[in-house]
């Protein structure tokens, strides 16, 4: 299987403090891995190293190819074209509706014809089951709908891998599990996801390897 993301003997850090030491990480195309663990024991942390936003300074590790030891600064846009992240607090620019919010992605990405841009958001919208409120901006749409606009925001360039950092956390039980099956209809597509969430309860009833954040150390959890 080929890997689309290691990390071997790395030690994460955040804010010059280590939060985990030791990770041996391994996770291969058309996956489903969960990180979970209570806030603070380092799941933001390793998912930020994963995508750039933190250096990976002890150890050796990948992402989608690219080597994060030394990663430079300028490759950090290439990897990030090569993955979607979809955020706790969604991350929508509130002052753009919906085909603005994923067009000024697209056009930040590299895109430049009109109607393919169009073609793709009306795509990635369907995908989400949100394709009928294009006109509309963040602050009109509930919870659950921006999460769906977040996660179709991450999709828009055909990632290799959507990495998800408690996509959960701001939503009710009820438009959680909705949002969960949405990540499991994605899955069953062939996508990679790697998740972080400190709900355990709710992530036993899908499908992947999970892995827990405990006193600096990360292991494979099999559930019961």
């Amino acid at each position: 299987m080929d890997v689309i993301v290691s990390l071997e003997n790395a030690t994460i850090y955040q804010d010059q403090k280590p939060v985990l030491m030791g990770v041996n990480l391994s996770v291969e195309k058309g996956s489903f891995v969960f990180l979970i663990g209570r806030t603070g024991t380092g799941k933001s942390s390793l998912i930020k190293t994963l995508y750039g936003d933190l250096s990976l300074e002890e150890g050796s590790g990948s992402t989608v190819g690219f080597a994060l030891n030394g990663l430079r600064d300028r490759d950090i846009p290439q990897l990030r074209r090569k993955i979607g992240v979809v955020f706790q607090d969604f991350k929508l620019l509130p002052d753009r509706n919906i085909k603005e919010n994923l067009a000024f992605v697209l056009r930040a990405t590299g895109w430049k014809d009109k109607t393919k841009i169009e073609s793709r958001i009306l795509e990635v919208l369907q995908m989400v089951k949100v394709d009928n409120a294009l006109g509309k901006f963040p602050f009109e749409l509930s919870g659950g709908e921006q999460q769906r606009l977040a996660i179709a925001r991450a999709l828009l360039n055909e990632p290799e891998l959507i990495i998800a950092d408690e996509p959960t956390g701001n939503l009710d039980p009820q438009t959680s599990i909705e949002i969960m099956e949405l990540f499991k209809e994605l899955h069953q597509k062939g996508m990679t996801l790697l998740m972080a969430t400190h709900d355990y309860n709710m992530i036993l009833k899908y499908p992947g390897k999970i892995f827990q954040c405990e006193d600096g150390k990360i292991f494979e959890v099999v559930a019961q």
